[in-house]
């Protein structure tokens, strides 16, 4: 009698943010749905939400590793980069996750099925080494679309910016002669004209080679919309992408809609309110790591009242973040300006259900960080964004959005650089044109309603990225590994 086939067994290990995880909860769900064995590995202060986010999807074990103890630079019991006080914890962070890769390969070892296939973050590039102990395929995950992953490759091999002198002057990308950047689009080492050097270059050189040693990289995008880059990559630079997003479309398709919470939070009903007067809403909300000056807030809330536009804006106050151990932000005092806009504008300083938010009716753009989740969730949603990015991988993903794609728009700081203090008129100028009609912002409108429209057909059986979901399985499945 023939053996009967070995059941996929998937891997998940999420970088401990997060903008990090999420992606990859979706992910285990797609794979569950293809009848894939799927255990995801996190530490003990991760696995709470994990679990949640994971209520309904049968089959999906979770195993928690202990977190490293006594790193300079991370305060004991911080496991999540959300949590650091500070960035220049980063680093530390991230080279402490290296510590668990003993207590990660014991846990393999007792996996059943056994394990055929690990997908772990980037900034884990030591899982590649346990993969192939284990001679199994490691695929890697970066947070961010295939546009920017491209050109920090190209950054960093190529070198283009290393002709130019000032930060804001522009130079063209290899292989992309109608695209230019500056070196303010990025954030250093990526930008240095010098020749690399020092432990943060080390370590980065040592996370992009374990993509390029890896058997494939996990992208949270869909093909229709990134295909000039995804090719590029597959044809030039390697190893291979699979598009397999948008990966938030995971949990909508077990439901057609979340389902209502047992009493409607107070921005819902905002939001029912202003839909049933035809008053579309902005949604603004900056992410849970970007650090903001009490300047930069106080031009966002003029800007925002000078508009005259409904909103509804997500403020992460200094207080907020140091309740969640998170980033310190200066204080903003809102009250004031609260009442000034009281009928018109709410600001919110809670946890909110952005996917939520995106999916009403009511909400009618976005201005945003520019994180590639929140572009993700904000396509899939049919809501233009305006980009304001701060810092990482938004400036790049900015270029994406608006110049790329088409689907934003993008408030510009003064003095004609990316970065620096953006200005109460120029927030205003690009609300009113997207939120009031002008024809810039109906051109934006109307590009974001065909993505979202591929988007979820991607995500649909027999969709680009369900049929990029299956041939990865087959291709992990049919991949030998030699144990190394």
């Amino acid at each position: 009698m023939a053996a009967s086939p070995r059941i996929p067994h998937f891997v998940i290990f999420p970088f401990m943010a997060q903008g990090h995880t999420i992606p990859l909860i979706y992910l285990a769900r797609l794979l569950r749905r293809r009848s894939a064995a799927v255990t995801i590995f996190t530490t003990a202060a991760n696995s709470p939400p994990i679990r949640a986010t994971l209520r309904g999807a049968d089959g999906v074990s979770v195993v928690e590793l202990p977190f490293p103890e006594n790193i300079d630079g991370v305060p004991p019991g911080v496991e999540s980069i959300d949590k650091l006080p500070s960035l220049t914890g980063f680093f530390p962070f991230v080279k402490s996750t290296k510590l668990m890769q003993n207590s990660f390969e014991q846990a393999l070892q007792t996996l059943e099925p056994p394990v055929s296939c690990i997908v772990s973050d980037v900034f884990l590039h030591w899982t590649l080494r346990s993969a192939r102990r284990f001679g199994v395929p490691r695929l890697c995950f970066y947070v961010t679309g295939q546009f920017s992953f491209t050109m920090y490759r190209i950054l960093l091999q190529e070198r283009p910016h290393a002709a130019v002198d000032s930060l804001d002057e522009p130079f063209s990308v290899p292989g992309f002669p109608h695209l230019t950047l500056t070196r303010n689009d990025s954030e250093p080492p990526f930008n240095d004209t010098e020749p690399y050097s020092g432990p943060f270059m080390a370590a980065v050189f040592e996370h992009m080679e374990s993509v390029r040693m890896s058997q494939g990289v996990v992208v949270n995008s869909f093909y229709e919309m990134e295909n000039r880059y995804v090719d590029y990559w597959n044809e030039n630079i390697g190893p291979k992408a699979y598009c397999l997003g948008p990966l938030c479309l995971a949990a909508a398709a077990a439901a057609a809609a979340p389902p209502p919470p047992p009493e409607k939070a107070g921005y819902i009903r905002f939001l029912d309110e202003k839909l049933e007067l035809g008053e579309p809403v902005l949604y603004v909300a900056f992410g849970s790591q970007g650090e903001l000056a009490k300047e930069q807030f106080e031009e966002i809330a003029k800007g925002l009242e000078q508009s005259e536009v409904s909103f509804l804006w997500v403020l992460r106050t200094a207080a907020a973040a140091a309740a969640n151990g998170g980033l310190g932000l200066e204080e903003f005092d809102s009250a004031d300006f609260e009442e000034r806009v009281r009928g018109r504008g709410i600001v919110v300083k809670e946890w909110v259900d952005q996917v939520r938010v995106l999916r009403h009716g009511g909400v009618g753009g976005f201005l945003s960080h520019a994180g590639w989740n929140s572009f993700m969730e904000s396509i899939c949603g049919g809501v233009p964004v305006i980009a304001m990015p701060f810092v990482a991988d938004q400036h790049l993903n900015a270029r994406f959005v608006v110049e790329e794609a088409g689907a934003g728009l993008r408030v510009w700081p003064r003095g004609g650089s990316v970065r620096g203090l953006v200005m109460a008129e120029e927030v205003e100028r690009k609300v009113r044109e997207l939120m009031v009609g002008g024809e810039e912002g109906a051109e934006v409108r109307r590009k974001v309603a065909e993505y979202r429209d591929a988007a979820w057909h991607a995500m649909e059986e027999g969709g680009s990225s369900m049929l990029t979901l299956d041939l990865l399985i087959h291709e992990m499945g049919t991949i030998e590994i030699a144990k190394a």
